[in-house]
């Protein structure tokens, strides 16, 4: 699947994240209001989705399901445990682990957006993606997210 992000280059240098599970990060974290509108877009503006707490992330976490019985398309790796269901959640400190196609995951990687997970694997496709920190990053975090959907769905937003 070819990439849509065309992501700017993110300013400023990498945040610290830890360097296990669970995987978070530890600094340049998203102010509340930015965490709290990405959680409300992501919450009204992803179809055909259920909102619950995450099967792998800590305990706060909000995640994206796909809905009902929906499978993702042919060759889709979404987030473990299940690989088939859950493709974001969003962290308290609004980082986020996303399952995005390689061609993104690259992208998201060189433009300073995110890093692999540690345990990252062919079977366990998680990325994070760097809490945002302004509207300007929001807008950004939106896009990523947005590809994540399309990679779990195989439709864009």
């Amino acid at each position: 699947m070819m990439t849509l992000l065309n992501l700017p280059a993110r300013s400023g240098d990498r945040p610290r994240t830890g360097p296990s599970v669970p995987h978070v990060q530890l600094s340049q974290r998203s102010p509340d209001e930015i965490r709290e509108q990405l959680k409300q877009w992501m919450s009204t503006e992803l179809p055909s989705t259920e909102i619950r707490p995450s099967e792998i992330a800590e305990p706060r976490s909000i995640a994206f399901f796909l809905a009902g019985d929906a499978v993702p398309p042919r060759g889709t790796v979404l987030l473990p445990p299940r690989l088939i269901a859950e493709f974001a959640h969003i962290h308290v400190d609004g980082s986020l682990h996303v399952a995005l196609s390689q061609e993104d995951q690259r992208e998201l990687i060189d433009k300073g957006w995110g890093e692999r997970h540690p345990l990252y694997s062919p079977t366990i496709n998680v990325v994070m993606l760097y809490g945002p920190r302004t509207v300007e990053e929001l807008e950004v975090a939106k896009g990523v997210v947005a590809a994540s959907y399309r990679y779990a769905t195989g439709r864009t937003l």
